[in-house]
C-alpha cells in the first residue's frame, strides 16, 4: 500500500479549553491529509473528473496531544469496494511513536459532472496500492 506522511508541531490554535488538541481539529487534519494524498497521487485530469465526499468518520482517541508536541500523520487506503474507499489516518507522537488518534473514514467517489457515485477505477486503485 502507498502511504502519505507528514510531521508537524501542535500550535496554540489547535487546542481546546483543556489545553489538548481539539477533537474537531483532528477531523480537519484527517480531511486535509486525505486531500494532500489524493493530490500527490493523481494528475489534474483525474482530479477534474472525480471528487470524493465523506460517507462517515470513525475516530478513536487513545492519548492526548499538547502544545509543541510533534505529530506524525500517516494515511493510506485500506480497501476499496465499488465507489467506497476506506482510508486510515494515524496520528502518532513523532518522538515516541505512541498512537494518539486513529481515524477510519469511508469516502465515496463521485463523477465531478453528475455528482453520482462512481466505481473507483482500477487505475486509481493502483495509484494507492502500488500494484
Amino acid at each position: 500500500m502507498q502511504t502519505y506522511t507528514e510531521v508537524f508541531d501542535v500550535r496554540p490554535n489547535d487546542l481546546d479549553e483543556l489545553e489538548h488538541v481539539n477533537n474537531i481539529r483532528f477531523v480537519q487534519w484527517i480531511q486535509e491529509i486525505s486531500k494532500k494524498h489524493w493530490f500527490k497521487a493523481t494528475d489534474a485530469e483525474t482530479r477534474e473528473s472525480l471528487i470524493w465526499v465523506v460517507k462517515n468518520h470513525h475516530i478513536s482517541y487513545h492519548k492526548q496531544a499538547k502544545l509543541g508536541d510533534a505529530i506524525q500523520i500517516i494515511t493510506y487506503i485500506e480497501s476499496t469496494t465499488g465507489p467506497i474507499s476506506k482510508r486510515v489516518v494515524e496520528f502518532k507522537n513523532n518522538k515516541t511513536g505512541v498512537l494518539l488518534v486513529k481515524g477510519i473514514t469511508e469516502w465515496c467517489l463521485l463523477d465531478a459532472t453528475t455528482f453520482k457515485p462512481k466505481r473507483v477505477p482500477v487505475a486509481v486503485q493502483h495509484l494507492f496500492n502500488n500494484t
